[in-house]
């Protein structure tokens, strides 16, 4: 990645680290959780040589970019304002946007938000959804699931922080990056959910164990209280979001997701993204469902590069 562009860009009153690479239209890569710019590393090179200009920003809270100390300052408005800096920045009207996870969660909201700003969203993982407007969405999660559910137990400040401190940092990532469970994250009574999961005693092919360090090494400069911040704003979301609910995301879009990805078959994901609640929210809506996990941008990184591109050429073409 010794070619990739970094800089500090000032946007919504906060500093965003970007990476970048390649010149052509512009292409945003987001992020998920516990994750940085590099996840993108396999998109950002394929899509620079075939003629795009591709920013990687690490969110807020991540990385090299600012981390705002409340997480009342976390919300999908907050982040979504930070994307519209960083197209301002650059000049661009409007850009495409990739999102994964978290990531996805941001296009999604900058695609409802902005459409005007967004020429195609591609969203991995983290299916759209509309909760109801007046529902507190992490009391919804803890009648589903208890308070073992991985979204609850994010909410305490400091709970996580200390759970996770007693591994270290590269153990953290294993736990999380090579999760194979294809359950919803939820752990038996009395128990953390960073000591449910598992530390793999071989690596996927994926992933090598430099790669990993990478993000354990930024991780313990930047610390996971603004990654834990995004849950810990759920709540307050909602209240926000009341003013958009029953609106439709009008902008093309593709979704990809892993049928392995937690909670796909156990909670009802697949029949959600197959079926017609999905499509009614998001009309403009191609759905792909491939062999694969969560981080199926990194795990199947050839497939989704493909995908991604078949879908910026369409795009282009319309």
């Amino acid at each position: 990645m010794s070619e990739v562009n970094h800089q500090r860009i000032k946007t919504n009153g906060i500093w965003i680290h970007i990476a970048e690479l390649g010149t052509g239209p512009l292409v945003l890569l987001l992020h998920g959780f516990p994750e940085i710019w590099y996840s993108w590393r396999h998109q950002i090179t394929f899509l620079a040589k075939h003629g795009y200009h591709v920013v990687a920003p690490d969110l807020r809270g991540y990385g090299d970019s600012d981390c705002p100390l409340s997480h009342n300052s976390y919300t999908v408005i907050h982040l979504v304002g930070d994307l519209i800096g960083l197209l301002d920045h650059f000049g661009e009207q409007q850009a495409f946007v990739v999102g994964h996870d978290w990531g996805a969660v941001v296009g999604w909201h900058l695609s409802l938000f902005r459409p005007d700003r967004v020429k195609g969203l591609v969203a991995l993982s983290a299916p759209y959804f509309q909760s109801s407007s007046s529902s507190a969405i992490v009391e919804h999660f803890r009648k589903m699931f208890g308070d073992g559910c991985y979204i609850c137990q994010f909410q305490e400040p400091g709970r996580a922080e200390r759970a996770f401190a007693r591994y270290d940092y590269l153990t953290v990532m294993k736990k999380f990056l090579c999760l194979t469970k294809t359950d919803y994250l939820v752990a038996p009574l009395g128990m953390e959910i960073v000591d449910y999961m598992e530390t793999p005693s071989v690596l996927p092919k994926w992933i090598t164990e430099e790669e990993l360090q990478v993000y354990a090494d930024k991780f313990q400069e930047s610390g996971f209280t603004g990654p834990l911040n995004y849950y810990r704003a759920s709540n307050l979301n909602c209240e926000l979001l009341a003013t958009w609910h029953g609106s439709k995301i009008t902008v093309p879009t593709k979704f990809i997701v892993g049928d392995k990805d937690i909670g796909f078959e156990s909670i009802g994901t697949r029949e959600y993204v197959t079926g017609d609640a999905f499509k009614r929210l998001v009309p403009n809506l191609d759905v792909v469902i491939l062999d694969g996990h969560h981080f199926i941008q990194q795990e199947k990184a050839q497939e989704v590069n493909d995908e991604i591109l078949s879908f910026l050429y369409k795009i282009a073409m319309d």
